[in-house]
This record gives C-alpha cells, sequence and structure tokens, in this order.
C-alpha cells in the first residue's frame, strides 16, 4: 500500500521577479500545468517564508514514488526546457528532500 511521496525544493527568489516566480511556480503555474498530465500527480503547494518573503518551497506531491520518476524518465526534455526558462527567477535552488508519509 502507498503512502505518498513528496519531493520538496527551497527557492530564493530575485526581488524584481517575485510575481513572475509566483505565476509560474504556484498549483496554476507551469509547473503544475506541465505535472497534471502524468499519472500519479496529486498536486504542487508553494509555500513562502514567513521570516524571508523571498523564501519559498514546493511541494510537489504524487502517489508514489514511482509514479514520480515514471513522469521524469517520460518528460525528461519538457522539464529541462522549463527548468532553463525559470532560471532567471531565482537567487539559488536546491531539492530538500524525497519524502513520503508515515504509516500508523
Amino acid at each position: 500500500m502507498s503512502e505518498g511521496f513528496c519531493a520538496i525544493w527551497e527557492f530564493h527568489v530575485r526581488a524584481d521577479r517575485q510575481r513572475e516566480f509566483e505565476r509560474r511556480y504556484g498549483p496554476e503555474g507551469d509547473w503544475a500545468r506541465l505535472f497534471r498530465g502524468a499519472p500519479g500527480f496529486i498536486g504542487l503547494e508553494l509555500l513562502q517564508d514567513r521570516e524571508n518573503g523571498l523564501r519559498y518551497v514546493t511541494l510537489d506531491r504524487w502517489t508514489d514514488a514511482e509514479a514520480f520518476r515514471a513522469f521524469h524518465a517520460s518528460h525528461a526534455a519538457e522539464y529541462a526546457a522549463l527548468d532553463r526558462e525559470c532560471q532567471g527567477l531565482t537567487e539559488r535552488e536546491a531539492p530538500l528532500g524525497e519524502f513520503g508519509g508515515l504509516s500508523g
């Protein structure tokens, strides 16, 4: 039984590109649209740091790690192209990890 999967990324956004970043990385943005057609994609959340308004994290939710990996394998070119388009929006970005739910 799957407990879910979440890939988490951290972004430090350029102040002059903040609105564009929010539009492209938000739950209705370019990344969500790219993921949306993939089997196993649940949703994307964009969270803003309350202390540092230019720091964000994204939570990319999938049914399981296999669905996430299958998406990346089958959409590598589209993913890389969108990543290149969005490069100028951030000062830096880094994956924080891949997380799964705990069974109780």
